[in-house]
């Protein structure tokens, strides 16, 4: 059998010591490299500061130096139950499209809220986020910093504010759970100095969480990254990203409608005769076929759409507005073309989720837009939560990523 694994996100204000959770989720799991509690400690003590968890992502010296996380990075530990993948999201501003990627791979999220600060306008962008990308399995954390003043009276108000707030957005975490990540309590073990708290720890909790369907029970989608010539033979090679398929299968090319049989199923120079979704391969098929990236290769049956246009929910991350008509580009999955938003059915502010305008002409930095999108040529389109890679896209102008965005409503 294979080993359990459940990608989760962190996410929250920049300030409210996401890094120094982390840090302590890997300390007190035994998921360090060995001798690096030690470097971290040379690192604190030469900078006379006590032993500071966060400095366990901040690897690089300029983000030291900035104290912001940069990077959606990725870290790992374990569990008796399941192996975790934690994606860290950044809470600054500017690394908004990083906060939305690791969002978008997460099956679980933990929102952080520092108790002494309560819920800030990034911590309410972030959830928004959590909401627009349909995450239901969710832990909120209280961070309290000075434990000494904190008591059940101040915790139960400001699960209120918490729960209010996030009912608005049809969240309902599982768990509200008042931590220390500084000093580790409530995190793999029960807090003595927050005795009034009964329930789960962190840990207890992440494990009561379920992993997402099997997607090997889905049908096949297999985006052609590219296809290489060896010795005059063609390899299609890409990553399965929903389904199974095996030597012999009749499959078809989207959105070309090209059809033909998989020939061999090669692994690192390896013949296997199946192989299923997470694997990276290369297939061989019958038929001389012209294929390019960008095209997804399914099975004959339970095919996705394929739309000249369509309705999406877009995150604008650019300090430059987006305007009606503007040219950009879409990359979904491996496929990558023109197009332009056609029409944009309301504006929402990400934070207040106030209602700006209706039928609006544009939309500004970290607006949230219901739009109708165009694409200049057929594209292979999923429903967002069918198929996380076909349903979720980004937007590039020139060389940047200008918004992210889920599919909504297929053809």
């Amino acid at each position: 059998m294979r080993e359990e694994h459940m990608k989760i996100v962190i996410v929250g204000h920049v300030d409210h010591g996401k890094s120094t959770l982390i840090g302590r989720l890997l300390y007190d799991t035994n998921s360090l490299p060995e001798g690096k509690i030690d470097e971290i400690k040379k690192t604190c003590k030469a900078l006379g500061k006590e032993l500071e968890f966060a400095y366990i992502l901040d690897a690089l010296e300029e983000e030291r130096e900035q104290n912001i996380t940069i990077d959606t990075t990725q870290t790992f530990f374990k569990t008796k139950k399941r192996n975790y993948v934690i994606i860290d999201a950044p809470g600054h501003k500017e690394f908004l499209k990083n906060m939305i990627t690791g969002a978008s791979l997460a099956e679980a999220a933990i929102l952080i809220v520092k108790a002494e600060e309560g819920l800030r306008e990034q911590t309410k962008r972030h959830a928004y986020i959590l909401s627009m990308l349909g995450l239901n399995q969710i832990i909120v954390v209280i961070n309290i910093f000075d434990l000494s003043k904190y008591t059940k009276k101040k915790f139960n108000s400001l699960k209120d504010e918490i729960l209010k707030f996030l009912s608005l957005l049809n969240l309902k975490p599982s768990y509200i759970i008042p931590i220390s990540a500084k000093e580790g309590d409530n995190i793999a073990k029960k807090s003595k100095k927050i005795s009034w708290y009964k329930s789960l720890t962190l840990l207890e909790a992440l494990d009561t969480f379920k992993t997402k369907e099997n997607d090997i029970n889905k049908a096949l989608r297999f985006p052609v990254q590219d296809v290489y010539k060896i010795n005059d033979r063609r390899i299609i090679v890409g990553r399965i990203e929903a389904g199974k398929i095996a030597k012999g299968d009749k499959i078809i090319l989207l959105p070309s409608n090209k059809m033909s049989y998989v020939n061999s199923i090669e692994v690192f120079n390896k013949k296997k005769e199946k192989v299923e979704v997470g694997e990276s391969i290369g297939i061989t098929i019958k038929d001389p076929l012209f294929i390019d990236r960008g095209q997804v290769i399914c099975h004959t049956n339970n095919l996705p759409k394929i739309a000249s246009e369509f309705k999406a929910k877009v995150f604008w991350m650019a300090k430059e507005n987006l305007n009606i008509n503007e040219r950009l580009t879409l990359r979904c999955a491996t496929q990558e073309v023109g197009c332009s938003i056609k029409k944009i059915i309301k504006r929402i502010n990400s934070s207040t989720l106030e209602v700006i305008q209706k039928n609006s002409k544009r939309l500004e930095e970290t607006e949230v837009g219901d739009v109708v999108i165009k694409v200049n040529e057929p594209i292979v389109i999923e429903n967002f939560n069918n198929v996380t890679e076909l349903g979720g896209f980004v937007l590039v102008k020139g060389y940047d990523v200008v918004a992210g965005g889920i599919i909504t409503n297929t053809p």
